[in-house]
C-alpha cells in the first residue's frame, strides 16, 4: 500500500520522534523511505540564481541525511536521501510528486493559530496542496531522544 514514504526531516530534535515511528511503519509495510531535508538558508534559496557554492549549512544537512540513512539501512530498511533547496512546503510537494511517494511523514510542533501565523505552518501548506496522505507525528510525543542507537 505504501511503497515509498517521503520523510520530511528538519535536522532537529523533532526528527528523534518521527524517525522511530516511520521506521517501524516502513518495516511492517515493506516500504522504501525517502529522507528529505530542505535547506532554506540564504545560500540554499539563492544558490542557482546567484550561482553560489554549496554552503556549510548544505554540507551539514547532507551529512545529517547520510547519517540517518546509514542507521536506518543498518536496521534493514531501504533508504534514499535527497537534499532540496528553497521553500520547504514547495520542495516537499515537488519531491513527493517526482518520486511517486504514497505517503508523506512530517512532525508537528503543536503551534496554535497565532504561532502558525507568525512561524508559518509547513504542514498546513503541504496538506492543502496534495492528495498524498500525510502522517503527522507531534514532536516529543513518545519515542526516545536517542532513536538511532545501534
Amino acid at each position: 500500500m505504501y511503497k515509498k514514504i517521503l520523510v520530511a526531516l528538519e535536522n532537529s530534535r523533532a526528527d528523534d520522534t518521527l524517525v522511530p515511528h516511520i521506521a517501524e511503519f516502513a518495516r511492517r509495510m515493506g516500504s522504501t523511505l525517502l529522507l528529505l531535508h530542505v535547506a532554506d538558508g540564504f545560500a540554499a534559496r539563492h544558490q542557482e540564481t546567484l550561482q553560489l557554492a554549496e554552503s556549510d549549512e548544505m554540507r551539514a544537512d547532507r551529512a545529517y541525511l547520510d547519517g540517518v540513512a546509514a542507521k536506518l539501512r543498518a536496521n534493514g530498511l531501504t533508504v534514499e536521501t535527497e537534499l532540496a533547496l528553497g521553500n520547504p512546503p514547495t520542495e516537499i510537494l515537488k519531491t513527493a510528486g517526482a518520486h511517486a511517494c504514497d505517503l508523506i511523514a512530517m512532525t508537528s510542533h503543536g503551534h496554535k493559530l497565532i504561532g502558525d501565523f507568525f512561524l508559518g505552518s509547513t504542514i498546513d501548506k503541504v496538506r492543502h496542496n496534495t492528495a498524498i496522505p500525510i502522517l503527522v507525528v507531534r514532536a516529543g510525543s513518545g519515542g526516545t531522544t536517542a532513536p538511532f542507537a545501534t
